[in-house]
């Protein structure tokens, strides 16, 4: 095996940097694995832009970045089955402890003791999986045979999506509205479908990526910076449900007078602090539900893929060689012409 582990490491707002980290060995549950593919997450993105998310996550540490990977084993450790060398396996970054409160309540997405990867919100910061080399817990990994590392990097966002549609409840037959349609608004798309949903129009201010929508599965999109919503405001809305992917206010507010009556919006657009529109919100009787990470969902999402019911082969815009993980970085934060931007951890 090679000595080099190259990782992508956040020390500051615009200060990313490819240094070596010590290769582990996998102990007892454990795996050793060869990363192949890594997506760039808006999280990731607010990290290099900004040094942190919000006011309240800051980076205060040099930090592996990454958590949308996928990789081939390469050594099991003691006791592991069901796996095996050269297999190509999606990570889940999810590593609740499994003994808090909230893990045992069968809420493990909220667990005290969270060791998710890539990630400042605790202080020593939770390194990231954007490395050449990564030993994860046997559990994290999910088969991927089938697929291309690239679609099997895929497995994390989807994966928060699908938490989404659990939080939506039933959505056969119903109307959906998405806002925001970076990556996890056109898998919102794909994962609304595959509900049930029959109505679904998209909402961005891009059209690469109201595009891509489009492709996807919309049944409409629409440009904010040229059109509205008031088409679907008569009779005091249209919309059972609106995935709010863009974690903008102004997109909240604007799709309000479309929702109809006791209708649910799901929050999973982390942009900072946002002021909601209670008063419409409360004579509308709307539900506003957060979405938050996922845990059981990864695995069913790489199956769904594997299966061929879930494409997100379209969402993926972009691969670059790890010695160009800046421009990578660069270009993902372009919603002109970015949708999915990968790290090759092999070219």
């Amino acid at each position: 095996m090679t000595t080099a582990n190259t990782a992508i490491v956040i020390h500051a707002a615009r200060d990313l940097r490819l240094e070596d980290r010590p290769i582990e060995a996998p102990g007892p549950g454990q795996v050793a694995i060869a990363m192949e593919a890594g997506g760039i997450c808006g999280s990731d993105l607010h990290y290099y832009q900004h040094g942190g998310i919000g006011t309240a996550i800051r980076v205060k540490e040099p930090m592996v970045l990454g958590h949308e990977v996928s990789g081939r084993i390469t050594a099991l450790g003691e006791g592991v089955t069901g796996l095996s060398e050269g297999q190509l396996v999606a990570v889940s970054p999810s590593r609740p402890c499994g003994a808090c409160k909230f893990c045992l309540a069968g809420q493990p997405n909220h667990c005290l003791n969270m060791r998710f990867y890539g990630s400042a919100m605790p202080f020593p910061h939770i390194q990231g999986a954007f490395r050449q080399h990564l030993v994860a817990e046997a559990s994290q990994c999910a088969d991927a045979t089938g697929l291309t590392p690239g679609e099997a990097a895929m497995g994390e966002p989807l994966a928060v999506c699908l938490h989404a549609m659990r939080q939506a409840g039933d959505l056969v037959g119903k109307s959906v509205l998405v806002t925001g349609c970076g990556p996890i608004g056109t898998l919102s798309i794909l994962a609304a479908r595959r509900a049930g949903a029959d109505l679904v129009v998209a909402t961005d201010l891009s059209d690469f990526t109201l595009g891509l929508a489009k492709t996807v599965g919309a049944d409409e999109v629409i440009n904010m910076t040229q059109e509205n919503l008031d088409a679907y405001t008569a009779d005091k809305g249209a919309f059972d449900v609106l995935f709010e992917c863009s974690g903008a206010a102004p997109a909240l507010a604007a799709a309000i007078p479309a929702m109809k009556p006791c209708g649910k919006i799901v929050q999973l657009g982390l942009g900072g602090d946002m002021t909601l529109p209670t008063q419409a919100m409360t004579a509308k009787e709307l539900s506003h539900i957060g979405s938050f990470r996922f845990h059981p969902e990864f695995h069913t999402g790489v199956s769904l893929m594997q299966k061929g019911l879930i494409d997100v082969k379209p969402l993926i815009t972009q691969t670059y060689p790890l010695a160009e993980a800046l421009t990578a970085f660069e270009v993902a934060g372009d919603r002109s012409r970015a949708m999915k931007a990968q790290i090759d951890f092999t070219a």
